[in-house]
């Protein structure tokens, strides 16, 4: 371990001592979390504009009637803007081998916002179905609408499987970080 290195104002820093192979395990690890919250944005997005774009296939049925639907199409756009952030955060971390916000901010911040975006993905993609279920009746008559509803819900169980792998990843540093006093698992 490196002895610590005095600051030009006369504070000290610890510097965290890596091997090689940490760092690479590190970038590793770094990179699969950009993957999978990279994979969590586009299909969140995609549901999101699925539902949007849902009114136009149907003069009579629009998704913003239906409460469920809109809580569809909230749920998918906030994780989409949430996923965005983390996605830049990630590269953030990639590039400069820092955190955004302080360490402990940041890892904090990403599990709890994992959890709870997680959570909220979970439970509006559930009532979306449930509406799409109740509606299989009025289907015969615009089975676009339906289909295309069918479709956004899917789309967003999908960037839930994706941002519930994410907040896996973040667990793991949390425990990481309560373990070793930093995010680094080595």
């Amino acid at each position: 371990m490196r002895s610590p290195q005095p600051h030009r104002n006369g504070g000290e820093t610890r510097q965290h001592f890596h091997s090689t192979v940490s760092l690479q395990k590190l970038k590793r690890f770094n990179y699969l979390n950009l993957v999978f919250r990279f994979s969590g944005f586009c299909f969140t997005l995609a549901s999101a504009v699925f539902m949007l774009t849902n009114s136009r296939v149907s003069d009579s049925l629009h998704w913003y009637n239906f409460d469920a639907f809109r809580y569809v199409f909230a749920a998918n756009a906030i994780v989409s803007v949430y996923s965005l952030f983390e996605i830049t955060a990630a590269v953030w971390e990639i590039s400069r081998n820092a955190t955004l916000l302080p360490e402990i901010c940041q890892v904090w911040f990403d599990f709890s916002h994992d959890q709870v975006f997680a959570y909220l993905l979970l439970s509006a993609n559930s009532a979306g179905t449930e509406m799409a279920r109740a509606m299989k009746g009025t289907c015969t008559d615009n089975n676009a609408f339906c289909v295309q509803s069918d479709i956004a819900i899917a789309l967003g169980f999908v960037g839930f499987l994706f941002l519930g792998v994410s907040s896996l990843l973040s667990g793991f540093r949390v425990v990481c970080f309560i373990i070793n006093g930093s995010r680094f698992y080595v």
